[in-house]
């Protein structure tokens, strides 16, 4: 499992990857997670399916390798712990969830 503070130092680690699977409506209610791609949970396992060029074109950063490490983030870490697993199953083993996801990350953004 990521911790807020693993999910906060996202920014400075560019080998990690930050996937939000929620969907577009609800970034545009909240926000989005800094330096956080979002993949919603449906077009997850299509998304990592895609070729590599692709998935550069449609996300904006190169694919995650299959070592890569990974994390994601959902709304309460439900979706986000469904993806993880689909990542497992396709082959990348350092999938994690951010069980606090956006609802942890906002609580302690406003302190």
């Amino acid at each position: 499992m990521a911790t807020y503070e693993e999910v906060k130092d996202i920014p400075n680690q560019p080998h990690k990857y930050l996937f939000d699977v929620r969907n577009k409506s609800e970034l545009e209610e909240t926000g989005v997670l800094p330096a956080s791609i979002n993949i919603p949970l449906p077009e997850l396992e299509k998304a990592f399916n895609l070729p590599d060029e692709e998935f550069k074109k449609c996300y904006g950063r190169e694919k995650p390798p299959i070592d890569a490490e990974m994390i994601f983030s959902c709304k309460a870490g439900g979706r986000a712990a469904r993806a993880a697993i689909l990542v497992k199953t396709l082959g990348f083993a350092n999938a994690k969830a951010y069980p606090g996801s956006w609802t942890e990350w906002e609580q302690k953004q406003s302190k």
